[in-house]
């Protein structure tokens, strides 16, 4: 901690050292000896607990990556540098962590790739560009971590050593003028009289006990999980008044279930099994999102979701659609499609939409009242058997619920803040009725998750 008070004792020293010489005295080697290695204490227990991380924060392997080395790039793999990509086929990034582009972007031979972007598709090799924070991602951590704002702790130390240097200022130009021009006292005790009013005129031990202090609470976060990056920022933590929090992942588990005796079926001669069937059809059962996990899941077999049938054609998910689609063709030879998405957008392909809607949206209250999402699903034929063509009527065959169970200890987690006086906001783009009840499941309803609306 760099402060007015380490001033005062960096002058206490010199003046040991340089001035404090004369009278046939040698210099005061103790003071020095003592207050430096006060200085060196303060200075060394503050880079180590400031410094030390256990590299926890980074990929051993990403830590060693330098400009000119050659990256191997498989899927699912974390980009761990800035890199170009070299001779090979054409990879789907996924960098919406960085650009919040909802879709993965395909990138060919000769583009740029960023560190903190996932490998989606594809397979090649890639020449690092860049590292740390000269990366597209350590740009922006550096913008944060060299913020100039002065915390609360920093300032009343720097108060408080004002004062010191002040008071101190005014009692040294009053001592010298009685000792010297009054009292006419000799050079070297006039000396010894100033040191000791400089040294004892200042909280010489503050910084290294307050430096120690932190640096134990410092320990005692990380071996909880917490890196401290600045030790001041202990004490600013101290005084947090409002702490904001997102929802899945943090508050929730982010691990989607299906509970297959909550699914509304809406057409003729199916069933949940067959609603299920149908959703995880229209589900890729190789590179899964989250909802596609969990319905395959369901399955007994995931293979089941193509066993007789041949795909002839996948509609990804897009932001437009909001829906996932599969041609394939069945045993017989007849072409089918399936589809599973957003209530509202297989709602709207249904061809009696006006027949259903009412109860369409029954359902979606009803799960959503206990705090579940809903996924649709629908069916149709087609009779000329090309993929082109738009097939016969959509039929809307089910609605299925979807539920984020919350993390076993976020009820205690935010009862634990509010009691310490710290407001808990959500932040989150649920609707509603569903982020009470997670607040419901995860505190039963009581004051602690209520206080995070």
């Amino acid at each position: 901690m760099w402060n007015p008070l380490s001033w005062v004792m960096e002058a206490a020293a010199i003046m040991a050292i340089a001035l404090a010489n004369g009278g046939g005295k040698p210099p005061d080697w103790q003071d020095f000896v003592g207050i430096i290695t006060l200085l060196v204490i303060n200075s060394t227990i503050s880079f180590i607990e400031e410094n030390n991380a256990d590299g926890r924060w980074n990929e051993q392997d990403a830590a060693i990556l330098v400009p000119g080395d050659i990256i191997s790039i498989k899927l699912g793999d974390i980009i761990p540098a800035d890199a170009r990509l070299l001779e090979g086929d054409p990879l789907k990034i996924d960098q919406s962590a960085l650009t919040g582009e909802s879709l993965p972007v395909t990138k060919g031979p000769g583009d740029g790739i960023y560190s903190g972007s996932t490998c989606k598709q594809g397979e090649i090799e890639a020449v690092v560009i860049a590292t740390g924070v000269h990366t597209f991602f350590g740009k922006a951590a550096h913008l944060v971590d060299t913020t100039n704002q002065v915390g609360h702790f920093q300032k009343v130390l720097t108060a408080i050593g004002n004062f010191c240097i002040c008071s101190i200022a005014v009692g040294m130009v009053i001592e010298i003028i009685v000792m010297y021009p009054i009292q006419d006292r000799d050079y070297r005790p006039g000396i010894d009289n100033l040191l000791v009013l400089l040294i004892g005129g200042i909280p010489i031990a503050m910084p290294t006990v307050l430096s120690v202090t932190m640096a134990i609470g410092s320990h005692r976060l990380s071996q909880q999980g917490a890196i401290t990056k600045r030790m001041t920022a202990i004490e600013e933590m101290a005084g947090m008044d409002v702490l904001c929090s997102d929802k899945t992942g943090t508050l929730t588990l982010n691990k989607l279930t299906v509970d297959k005796n909550l699914i509304e079926v809406f057409a003729k001669g199916v069933d949940a099994d067959t609603v299920v069937l149908m959703a995880a059809r229209a589900s890729r059962t190789e590179n899964q999102d989250a909802i596609d996990s969990a319905i395959v899941g369901m399955l007994a077999d995931p293979k089941e979701a193509r066993a007789g049938i041949r795909e002839v054609h996948f509609l990804p998910f897009n932001p437009t659609d909001k829906r996932t689609a599969l041609t394939y063709i069945d045993g017989d030879g007849k072409m089918h499609r399936v589809s599973k998405g957003a209530p509202e957008q297989i709602l709207h392909l249904a061809h009696n939409k006006t027949d259903i809607e009412r109860r369409v949206h029954a359902v979606i209250d009803k799960f959503a009242e206990r705090g579940l999402r809903s996924l649709a699903v629908a069916y149709q034929e087609v009779p000329d058997g090309r993929k082109e063509s738009p097939g016969g009527p959509w039929q809307f065959i089910g609605l299925m619920p979807l539920f984020d169970p919350p993390r076993h200890d976020s009820a205690e987690t935010i009862r634990r803040a509010l009691n310490l006086g710290v407001n808990v906001k959500m932040i989150t783009g649920g609707f509603l009725l569903q982020l009470n009840v997670v607040i419901d499941f995860s505190g039963g309803g009581n004051r602690a998750m209520k206080k995070c609306f």
